[in-house]
């Protein structure tokens, strides 16, 4: 039983259709690549541009090397075309600071998040010192 469960499995696995997986339609050609970075290990940039209309950029530096502060920060943006026409644009910053995107399709804060932001910050000592006494 085990054994036509297994060639029943094998035959549908082996009579699958696959071609729209195995067409070099698939394969996107890159148009233009570049790629540098500093040899003492500073920094980089690069940049692509794919034949789909993709094309990205970035550029990496080390603040204070050969510290033990030093932090990489990257700058770099992507641009292409959504899935319903749309082009989008992304920038963004990686920094010690975190992931910081720009973009029209990335969602904005509300401005009822960003003033709670603002009113526990400026009231965090006084929850620190309540804290401290108890």
């Amino acid at each position: 039983m085990k054994f036509l469960v297994v060639l029943a499995v094998a035959v549908a696995c082996a009579s699958a259709d696959v071609s729209h997986i195995l067409t070099p339609d698939n394969q996107v050609p890159i148009v233009q690549f570049r790629s540098d970075s500093n040899p003492d290990g500073t920094g980089f940039n690069y940049a692509y541009e794919a034949g789909n209309g993709i094309v990205q950029e970035a550029q990496g530096v080390v603040k204070n090397p050969n510290t033990e502060d030093a932090t990489l920060e990257v700058k770099g943006n992507v641009k292409y075309t959504a899935p319903d026409g749309t082009p989008v644009e992304l920038y963004y910053v990686a920094n010690e600071a975190g992931f910081q995107p720009t973009g029209s399709h990335v969602p904005k804060v509300p401005e009822h998040v960003l003033r709670a932001q603002e009113y526990i910050a400026s009231h965090t000592p006084f929850v620190q010192a309540l804290a401290k006494k108890n």
